[in-house]
């Protein structure tokens, strides 16, 4: 396609502006990313393509950056400097107009696999996304960014950011952005862990029918909807208000607030930033699971590391039983994204903004499309908070139906609600000054150390719950926030095991059937919305859980102190 699109510009002036323009984003995407081979009669039509985006003044750098040759997998690794035995740099550079250098955090199997994502790249294609490796690269490249792009053990390739990546922004600075790309379209995707006094041996007679009652009570699936009814004038509520909606109407706990990551509510959510189109697409779906890697498992104490820090989350013993939520704001919050994108692609011609990947649309964090985006990303994080709440409020439905007893008394209490999917306004340190940061998490979870005064006072002298949600059928941790984690990477910790393989990869590597065997010989009960979907969330798609766990205690970042095991799983 790309040969006939240059060979035609060449031999026929009149070949259209939107043709030429097209053409010209093509040939540098294959250019700069490495992934694939161009021959010399590509290359002779450079200069052209390139005068043309320039003149343009789209959203890429500078004809140098066009012409530059593939590297060998040599010469990229040749930036990329191991600083210790789970931490790694990319030194400026690797990519165009770093402002920053990188860091990353990897054990010898995550590192393997990471290098040979970045050696299978070139020469060749890798899906739609860049390696994570080039990503954390590029958005090292963006206007105002301080310290370093850093990745986490999970990383894997994602839209623009790889999904683990953290980057902040000076809020000082006239040049700083704010990106839908290093949020990601899943806006405040989180997990919520609610305890029980309930022991395995409890559930084990009943293990069925309570699957069984949690699958009637949730809805699963895609173009789901919800089990709570809300008018829109509800909608615009829950947008501005958070959890304390859910409070007012009665499907949430006082304690569940206390418990909850920005206390269920970002204050500068704004309604009137959610599109139209976006509102109608979140209306039907509060309180849905929704599909892909969303689930509700119940779930076994398996390990307990920090039986200090498991105690005051309410955690005991072995054997105590668990729930875990796992979703976000459905499709009102991917219409909040990819409304944005739009807008913000207007805004970087205006304002002169260039990056290395156009995925990376930005705007200056005070222009008014950076704000807009501020203002209703954060009404789709409160959006995603009362969703989990409605979520909680079924299962403590279903939990009560199945023991014949009430919620409270089963000692239903949320232990703590993490995003992993947000921006967020954060004062740290930078150059040893404190610096108010724009900092962006996608796919990475807050974790705050012991005595932050942001944290509930039930955790000041443990550190942030954080929680980490495994592959299908395999184990999940808590774990807590450090000192270190909040000197190195903005107080943030992994979010889960991270993708090996593609959706797409999965389908046709893994058999359904196989999937579903393998979880029942584990003990596992299960109840599928699209039973053909679960090949993707097959624990073979997936790193190794325990491995990004061990890395980042390991290097400091975070702390173990509880490992899960699953023993029920509810998916789209």
């Amino acid at each position: 396609m790309y040969s006939r699109v240059v060979w035609t510009a060449y031999f026929f002036p009149t070949v259209t502006l939107l043709a030429l323009e097209h053409a010209a984003w093509s040939v540098k995407q294959l250019t700069y990313d490495g992934s694939y081979f161009l021959d010399e009669s590509y290359r002779l039509f450079l200069p052209l393509l390139c005068l043309q985006l320039d003149s343009r003044k789209r959203v890429l750098r500078g004809r140098d950056d066009f012409t530059t040759m593939p590297r060998t997998f040599e010469e990229e690794c040749a930036f990329i400097e191991r600083v210790s035995e789970c931490k790694f740099k990319i030194k400026k550079g690797f990519v165009p107009n770093m402002n920053v250098e990188c860091r990353f955090y990897v054990n010898k199997r995550l590192e393997e696999q990471m290098f040979d994502e970045l050696r299978n790249s070139i020469g060749r294609g890798v899906g739609g996304f860049l390696p994570a490796v080039r990503q954390l690269g590029n958005v090292a490249a963006l206007p105002g960014i301080v310290g370093y792009s850093i990745g986490l053990p999970d990383i894997h390739s994602g839209y623009g950011f790889s999904i683990g990546n953290i980057a902040a922004f000076d809020c000082s600075k006239k040049e700083s952005v704010i990106s839908p790309g290093g949020v990601g379209f899943d806006i405040n995707c989180g997990v919520r862990l609610i305890r029980t006094n309930l022991f395995e041996k409890d559930v084990a007679p009943v293990k069925e029918q309570l699957t069984q009652a949690l699958f009637d009570y949730i809805p699963v699936g895609v173009g789901s909807r919800g089990a709570i009814p809300m008018s829109a004038s509800d909608l615009v509520d829950c947008l501005e208000m958070g959890m304390d909606w859910t409070l007012r109407e009665g499907y949430s706990w006082a304690e569940d607030k206390e418990h909850c990551e920005e206390y269920g509510r970002m204050l500068q959510a704004d309604a009137t930033k959610v599109s139209t189109r976006a509102k109608k697409r979140g209306l039907p779906q509060l309180g849905t699971l929704g599909a892909g890697n969303h689930y509700a498992e119940v779930q076994v104490v398996d390990e307990i590391f920090d039986k200090h820090a498991a105690a005051k989350m309410g955690i005991g013993e072995l054997g105590q039983i668990v729930v875990m939520l796992h979703c976000g704001s459905r499709g009102l919050g991917h219409q909040v994204a990819t409304d944005a994108l739009v807008e913000m692609e207007k805004a970087m011609a205006r304002d002169g903004i260039v990056v290395n990947d156009r995925q990376l649309a930005c705007a200056r964090i005070y222009s008014n499309e950076g704000q807009d985006y501020l203002k209703g990303m954060a009404a789709a994080a409160n959006f995603a908070w009362v969703n989990r709440s409605c979520m909680t409020f079924c299962v403590r439905q279903a939990f009560a139906n199945t023991f014949n007893m009430q919620p409270d008394d089963l000692d239903m209490q949320m232990i703590y609600d993490t995003s992993h999917n947000v921006a967020k306004m954060e004062e740290h340190l930078v150059d040893g000054r404190p610096t108010q940061l724009c900092v962006h998490r996608k796919g990475a979870t807050r974790a705050f150390p012991p005595h932050h005064p942001l944290i509930p006072v039930d955790y000041q002298l443990t550190g942030q719950p954080v929680l980490i949600g495994g592959s299908m059928g395999t184990c999940s941790y808590v774990l807590t926030g450090t000192d270190r984690g909040m000197v190195e990477a903005y107080g943030t910790t992994c979010h889960g095991a991270g993708r090996a393989l593609s959706r797409s990869k999965s389908r046709q590597k893994i058999p359904w059937s196989e999937v579903i065997e393998n979880l029942k010989k584990k003990g596992i009960s299960i109840r599928l919305a699209s039973p053909k979907l679960i090949m993707e969330e097959a624990p073979e798609s997936y790193k190794d859980v325990t491995d990004v766990v061990n890395t980042c205690d390991t290097a400091g970042i975070s702390k173990k102190s509880v490992k899960l095991r699953p023993i029920a799983v509810i998916k789209g």
